[in-house]
Order: C-alpha cells, then sequence, then structure tokens
C-alpha cells in the first residue's frame, strides 16, 4: 500500500511540474521576444536623468517596491552615486539582448563607468498592473576582459 501511495504522489508531483513548466514557457520567451525594446526605453530614460541630475523623474522609473524600499528621491540619490556610479555616469552603455535571470525578466547591459572599469549591469524588470515596465533592481558585475 505504501508503495501504491508513492506511485501516486510521484504522479501528481510530475504532472505539476510539467503544468507550470508549461506556464512558465510562454511567459520567458514573451519577456524575452516582446518586451526588450521596452525595457531599453524605461532604462534609457532613468539614465538620462541621472544625466541631468533630475533625481525625481529617474526615481520614478524605478518600481514602486523600490520606492517604497528608499521612501524618498534623496535616499535614492545618494544610494545611486554611492553604489551604482556606472549606470548614473557612463562612458559607454550598450544594452545586450533581453533575458530571464532567476524567472524575472532581465536586461542586460555592458557598462563602462567614469572610472574606465567595466561591468555588466543586470536591470531587474517588473510589470506593472497598467502594463508598463520599472525597474524593480539592478545588480553590478565586474568584467575583467572590456575597459576603456
Amino acid at each position: 500500500m505504501t508503495t501504491r501511495f508513492a506511485d501516486i504522489r510521484f504522479a501528481v508531483s510530475l504532472a505539476l511540474c510539467w503544468l507550470l513548466l508549461a506556464l512558465a514557457g510562454p511567459l520567458t520567451a514573451a519577456a524575452r521576444a516582446d518586451d526588450g525594446a521596452d525595457f531599453q526605453a524605461v532604462i534609457s530614460a532613468q539614465v538620462e536623468a541621472f544625466r541631468r541630475d533630475d533625481w525625481t523623474a529617474a526615481f520614478g522609473f524605478a518600481s514602486p517596491g523600490v520606492r517604497a524600499q528608499f521612501g524618498n528621491v534623496e535616499r535614492f540619490r545618494q544610494m545611486v552615486l554611492d553604489g551604482y556610479r556606472p549606470v548614473a555616469r557612463p562612458r559607454v552603455f550598450e544594452y545586450e539582448p533581453a533575458t530571464v535571470v532567476d524567472g524575472r525578466p532581465t536586461q542586460p547591459v555592458f557598462v563602462v563607468g567614469p572610472d574606465g572599469i567595466a561591468h555588466r549591469a543586470l536591470y531587474f524588470m517588473e510589470r506593472q498592473p497598467d502594463g508598463s515596465w520599472r525597474i524593480g533592481g539592478c545588480v553590478l558585475l565586474p568584467v575583467a576582459d572590456r575597459t576603456t
């Protein structure tokens, strides 16, 4: 009786895995194929706001969760200038193909900061209830083989 129960539990688990994969696959492909241009438009607008020192506009491109985390424009500005200067003041800013990282729609960018050091910025994008995209976070990774 225990073996039969284990077989049923395995079959149900397998079916649920297939269902999740079937549902996740189209979402992942759609984020890569259809939304890359939208990701780039949002990110470019934020970078342009950084260049103009329009921190209020730049803060507006962040997701509601990011805005809540920092609470106000001044704290956001300080965080960007302290930890993300390469994206705030880039010498080089080149988009790579959009992808999905840990289930999150992601826009990778090759960026060289004002110090000449290369990074790969991973922008995690979040779809809003109105269908628009906002930046849900960014991670800078070092790139050892490209500098200017």
